[in-house]
């Protein structure tokens, strides 16, 4: 999605929230979200993703900022007067109603609507959800997964600009869940609407997401598509958020515009990058590697110098994690570190290395994560 040639439909300015206990839950956040995106709000528990979320819907006063919506300042809007649809955790779906009525409740309350556009609108929104067949079944008559389906067509029904998420797929077992995850981006990319969702869950978001926003005590930490924050993220917070990651500290040494090379004696190597980074010499630094991104290897590398290693860190096998399609082996390194390096079984008799193993650790310079925070 090009940024730079579309408006924001959600625009969040120094966006603040102290409650009166005096507990900071958001903390001066900055935040546009694009017409058509599915954005997630991705932190752990007290990170303020949920404050936001209500902010947003109107639920929560802000202490300061603005939120701008298709750019309308609705920082003090109420909520029945945003254009925008909150669907909760619990669904909050009327027992005694059926599918229909329930999608049909919100609709109803909009005076000008004429009873036959509010008949097509709930038609149209049980057919995206494909439950036009289940119109007339009451909530405990419906598994987990279709309930969440009339609480989302409810909020479609009313054709808003922006739909809000809390936590959508967190009361769905595992394989229900899974699958929902595919129906809630088809439904968006269908109806072309604006989703922000929030979520505890990395897999969730990194499946979902056209962009990640990832927060920590109230404030933004690093906001960009999945896989730039997978393969680039910028703090060691969001490396060890997302997928798991081994980090050492380090210091620059060279930084020209081709090449940048990161000494670290906690790793025992030279992290040697084909890229500059933003850094000066003798900065204080991280460097971190994800498991699957490292070469596991009984061959010691033909240029491996062992006074001044480049890209390469020998060690010892000291446990292995077999998980049938991968194996993860655990190597510590003569200063003592664990690091960890994932390699496919593809072969079902080859020689992979075994328990107290001398192993060599290597990786490719474009899988280096230069860590800044």
């Amino acid at each position: 999605m090009q940024k730079s040639s579309k408006k924001p439909l959600v625009s969040i300015k120094n966006l603040s929230k102290q409650f009166d206990d005096g507990h900071l839950a958001v903390d001066s956040v900055n935040l546009d979200v694009y017409p058509k995106e599915f954005f997630s709000l991705l932190g752990g528990s007290g990170s303020g993703k949920s404050t936001l979320l209500r902010m947003l819907a109107g639920f929560e006063r802000p202490t300061d900022g603005k939120i701008i919506i298709d750019g309308v300042d609705m920082s003090n809007t109420p909520p029945y007067k945003r254009p925008v649809n909150m669907m909760f955790q619990s669904y909050a779906l009327f027992p005694h109603m059926n599918v229909k009525q329930n999608i049909m409740f919100g609709l109803k309350q909009e005076k000008s609507l004429k009873k036959e556009e509010i008949e097509k609108a709930t038609d149209a929104a049980l057919k995206i959800i494909k439950m036009d067949h289940l119109a007339k079944r009451k909530p405990h008559q419906l598994s987990g997964g279709q309930r969440q389906r009339v609480a989302l067509a409810r909020c479609l029904a009313k054709r808003p600009k922006l739909i809000l998420l809390d936590e959508p797929l967190s009361a769905l077992d595992k394989n229900l869940r899974d699958q929902m995850q595919f129906e809630l981006v088809d439904i968006q990319e269908q109806t072309g609407s604006t989703f922000i969702m929030v979520t505890h869950d990395q897999e969730e978001a990194m499946t979902m997401s056209t962009r990640i926003g990832i927060m920590t005590d109230g404030w933004l930490e690093q906001v960009s598509t999945p896989s730039e924050i997978y393969e680039f993220p910028k703090s060691r917070f969001v490396a060890n958020f997302i997928g798991k990651s081994t980090i050492f500290e380090g210091r620059v040494e060279a930084v020209s515009r081709t090449r940048s090379i990161i000494t670290s004696e906690q790793a025992g190597t030279n992290f040697v990058l084909r890229r500059n980074i933003e850094a000066i010499e003798d900065q204080e630094i991280w460097v971190g590697l994800r498991p699957e991104k490292i070469v596991i290897s009984k061959d010691k590398p033909e240029d491996y110098n062992p006074n001044k290693p480049v890209n390469c860190i020998k060690g010892i096998v000291e446990d292995i994690a077999y998980m049938g399609g991968l194996s993860t082996y655990h190597v510590r390194t003569a200063n003592g570190n664990i690091i960890k390096s994932t390699d496919f079984n593809i072969e079902r008799n080859a020689d992979h290395p075994s328990w107290d193993d001398e192993v060599y650790l290597t990786w490719e310079s474009e899988n280096i994560m230069v860590l800044y925070s």
